[in-house]
């Protein structure tokens, strides 16, 4: 049992003896060499003390430290009381420093470790023994010795901590500060519990544990955010190492760092126009808070823009903007034209950026490719006291997955709208209405408690932007409609032909489906079920 005494913070412990043991070597000589220049004593092992010999560095190995060779292809090598000992030992423990001394343990001031590439190891696909290889022991185990005793013991997990250990060695004429250890141990146990959470996420799935009894989730730091959804709520952005294509991965050209709200929208923006397959055509999503204003398709580009930004105009103001192809010149000359936030898209040609160079404000992001939306992934929110699990909605149809219910049969230009507003429909917050004509959305209805509700407002959103154009008739007249979930009663449904709607994609299970199927036979409506719901919260 340790004391009082002996619990207090040392402020300045000098290091004179470092563990180095890395798979990844980026700026590992350059650490080296300025450690050995201050004097310190370097411990290694395996290639590790290769790569440091090869540069002409005097180290010892491991192996001459402990008095045992590694052994059993290198899974057994710092699992030693003379390296778990010089880590954990109390300095000021005179119980400790007794130890030591009988024993010939000798303190180690410094541990740098960088794991097995574990995450990497998967990622590529490899085999099950492959990745069950690429599961580190010793390092995870030296990491906690070094970080429980950052009393007296730096530890570094990562390269880019690097610069920051020999800028505070500098200051502090070879030693470091409590505070400092104390960051490093709180990275250390950050990085620890990452590792172990994807090793457990890998298994869950390599056994196909859907539910397992703990769940664990980790990310690392990408940007602290100025504020979260609101000014008094404090944010930051973390990547989950999966590398899918979108926010995470991004290049931004221009403009200004990225906000909570900015990153929750265009990743809903950039998520949704995947969904149209780039090799089929141009399509352009714009998004506000979350869910689109305006999705459609194009023979160009910028007519695909254009054909979104008509479904309504008002929202799309200060928007976020996706696109399926590469910006153009001509789409970012129409983007400009209006105040935008963010626009997201798998490259922009160079003219297109210059473009949007004269607009300081406007952020461009750009990718290498598109995320797959039929990919498989998780999904969690927070609840109190826990949080909820499922599997990311990447349901899609096809033609032949539709059942028709009603006496008409939608003809092959509404299936192809009924598709296109289906696919719009799994990306609008719930309770979701679409109504779309000729490959473009002409009035959405999003987030109401009655489905009727959504129905009605997407109507009336497409009156309004009728009027601003100019045109006679709603934009829904002749258009197709998608609703996420079933009608519970017919009224959505006439409220939706009421409008002009000509057919109707839903999920159908409602106990008046009858009602409802009689609802649109008696209007000369075509509808489809899709036997598929896709609520959105």
């Amino acid at each position: 049992m340790l004391t009082a005494a002996n619990t207090a913070p040392v402020n300045l412990v000098p290091v004179g003896r470092a563990l180095l043991s890395v798979s990844d070597k980026t700026g590992l000589l350059d650490l080296a060499r300025a450690l050995a220049a201050q004097g310190v004593e370097l411990i290694s092992t395996g290639g590790t003390a290769q790569t440091l010999r090869t540069a002409g560095l005097k180290v010892r190995d491991v192996a001459e430290v402990t008095g045992f060779p590694e052994m059993m292809d290198g899974r057994v090598k710092t699992l030693h009381p003379m390296v778990h000992g010089g880590l954990l030992a109390l300095r000021d423990d005179d119980e400790h420093l007794v130890a030591m001394a009988a024993h010939g343990i000798e303190p180690i001031d410094l541990l740098v470790v960088n794991l097995y590439p574990f995450e990497q190891t998967v990622a590529r696909g490899a085999s099950y023994a492959d990745c069950i290889e690429n599961i580190d022991i010793g390092g995870p185990a030296m990491i906690r010795a070094a970080s429980k005793n950052h009393k007296f013991v730096n530890v570094i997990t990562d390269p880019q901590d690097y610069t920051a250990l020999l800028a505070e060695m500098k200051a502090h004429d070879g030693a470091t500060t409590y505070a400092f250890r104390q960051k490093l141990a709180l990275t250390a146990y950050s990085r620890t519990a990452a590792y172990d959470a994807a090793v457990s996420a890998w298994m869950a799935g390599a056994i196909k544990e859907e539910a397992p009894r703990r769940r664990a989730f980790a990310g690392t730091l990408a940007q602290t955010l100025r504020y979260g959804e609101n000014p008094h709520q404090k944010a930051a952005f973390y990547t989950d190492g999966t590398q899918r294509p979108g926010v995470a991965t991004a290049m931004q050209a221009q403009g200004k760092e990225l906000s909570y709200n900015n990153i929750n929208d265009t990743d809903a923006a950039f998520e949704l126009v995947a969904e149209f397959d780039p090799a089929k055509g141009p399509a352009c999503a714009i998004i506000k808070h979350a869910n689109p204003c305006g999705v459609a398709t194009g023979a160009t580009m910028a007519e695909a823009y254009a054909r979104a930004f008509d479904c309504d105009r008002t929202s799309a103001f200060g928007g976020i903007i996706a696109l399926n192809q590469p910006l153009d010149a001509a789409t970012a000359e129409k983007i400009t034209e209006i105040f935008t936030e963010v626009v997201i898209a798998p490259g922009a040609s160079p003219e297109a950026r210059q473009i949007f160079a004269a607009k300081k404000n406007l952020r461009l992001l750009t990718t290498d490719r598109l995320p797959d939306p039929k990919a498989k992934g998780l999904a969690w929110k927070q609840v109190a006291g826990g949080f909820l699990v499922q599997d990311r909605d990447n349901g899609a149809l096809a033609l032949a997955d539709l059942k028709v219910v009603t006496k008409r049969a939608p003809s092959d230009a509404e299936l192809r709208d009924l598709l296109f507003a289906w696919t719009v429909a799994k990306h609008v917050k719930s309770n979701a209405i679409i109504y779309v004509k000729d490959g473009a959305t002409v009035g959405v209805g999003a987030g109401q408690m009655s489905r009727v509700d959504s129905t009605r407002i997407a109507a009336r959103k497409s009156q309004d932007m009728a009027e601003a154009l100019g045109l006679a008739a709603p934009l829904t007249q002749g258009s197709v409609v998608a609703s996420d979930a079933f009608f519970p009663f017919a009224d959505g449904l006439i409220t939706a032909a009421e409008a002009g709607a000509t057919a109707i994609i839903q999920p159908g299970g409602s106990m008046r489906d009858a009602e409802v199927i009689a609802a649109a036979d008696e209007r000369g409506l075509a509808m489809v079920f899709t036997s598929m719901r896709h609520f959105r919260h």
